[in-house]
């Protein structure tokens, strides 16, 4: 079984999102209260907050962690239209400091006029970039082109989506095969507006990003967007929450010499579930794409795996609280056989003003990802 162990997060308002760093050491929460705290692990596995400020002037959405090469540095996104990076920095400046770390702001990125509603950092082999998705349907990618110097962030593409924006999620390839590319949702409520996942690639040739693929199929509002990892495979793998959760398989067709245009694809969708009974609010891999998280407004969050024909199935429920699902005809689910040794979960769980959402949010931490919500779980074995 799962054990779940709750941190008093002292956030005033709704958590609307758990990131873990690249060690899966730490964590950062952002909240409606306008604030970001990040935690630190210990050695007995304990988390503890070891700074909280305040980062905007309204509802902060997300916050995400950049690769550890580049430092310690966060990006954060706001209803008040704008995203921030962060950088940590140690004290040295006199003896009362030393040692002692602090969170200050190096840029604000202010280009949208509408609320920013999701920030991602560009895979680490694309040197340091950062882009953001906003309600006003922009896509927007920026380059700090000086590492050592985070205040300097220059804007690099702006790509109109047509769509309200909600989720961003970059495929995390690094083969020279496969050219960068990304994946936008939109929330957009109108149904009679199909394709509401865009996939983007970049085009050396012209310089740009340009529209590869429109999933028509995808009609309801998304929440969050997913690629798996890519671990060497030809094709790439989309995880997508909407109403449900549904896993699209990407492969890329062969192109003639000559073709100067993005890459098409055969889409193919791989595995659909309407198991949450409701709007699906995060899905997230661990990082052998072997496992996918998912959290719904059922107050669950279900872990789904794929076996040697590819037919993917639920391998385990949690409630909101970290407790087994109790089926009514049978004994809880068991879980100590839904991951084994190749996910590993943290020690303890996370519980601020998220009563009311508990479900709604679902990552796995590296290095073997970890899942979070408003809990965090971990295997006894693992203790």
């Amino acid at each position: 079984m799962f054990v779940a162990r709750s941190i008093a997060a002292d956030h005033k308002d709704l958590i609307h999102d758990v990131s873990y760093d690249f060690h899966g050491r730490r964590m950062a929460t952002c909240s409606s209260d306008q604030s970001v705290k990040v935690w630190d692990k210990d050695e007995n596995g304990e988390w503890h907050c070891t700074a909280s400020w305040k980062t905007h002037s309204g509802s902060v959405w997300r916050v995400t962690w950049a690769h550890p090469e580049f430092g310690q540095v966060l990006a954060s996104c706001s209803f008040d239209r704008t995203a921030a990076v962060w950088e940590e920095i140690v004290g040295e400046s006199n003896d009362k400091q030393r040692g002692l770390s602090h969170w200050i702001k190096r840029t604000t990125l202010v280009d949208s006029r509408t609320s920013v509603t999701d920030v991602k950092f560009a895979p680490k082999h694309m040197g340091l970039m950062l882009t953001t998705c906003s309600a006003d349907g922009v896509v927007r990618i920026y380059e700090a082109p000086d590492v050592m110097n985070l205040s300097q962030w220059s804007l690099q593409h702006e790509i109109s989506c047509k769509l309200s924006c909600s989720c961003i999620s970059w495929n995390p390839s690094s083969s020279r095969a496969h050219p960068p590319m990304f994946a936008v949702g939109s929330d957009d409520s109108n149904v009679s507006y199909g394709g509401k996942v865009q996939i983007y690639e970049y085009n050396e040739n012209t310089r740009k990003y340009a529209k590869a693929e429109t999933l028509m199929t995808v009609t309801d509002a998304v929440h969050d967007i997913a690629f798996a990892p890519n671990l060497g495979r030809s094709v790439h793998v989309l995880a997508i929450a909407t109403k449900d959760v549904r896993i699209f398989k990407l492969v890329p067709m062969r192109r003639d010499s000559t073709s100067t245009g993005p890459t098409k694809f055969e889409v193919q969708i791989m595995a659909q579930f309407d198991n949450h009974n409701s709007q699906v609010w995060r899905v997230s891999w661990n990082i052998t794409s072997t496992l996918l998280a998912s959290s719904g407004d059922d107050g669950c969050v279900r872990l789904w795996k794929a076996n040697y024909m590819d037919n993917w199935k639920c391998t385990g429920i949690l409630k909101g609280d970290g407790s087994p699902l109790t089926s009514s005809s049978g004994p809880p689910m068991a879980m100590s056989t839904v991951v084994g040794s190749s996910v590993q979960m943290p020690q303890n769980s996370l519980n601020g003003m998220s009563a009311g959402r508990i479900g709604k949010r679902a990552s796995f931490a590296p290095p073997v990802r970890q899942l979070g919500s408003s809990k965090i779980y971990q295997h006894p074995a693992h203790y």
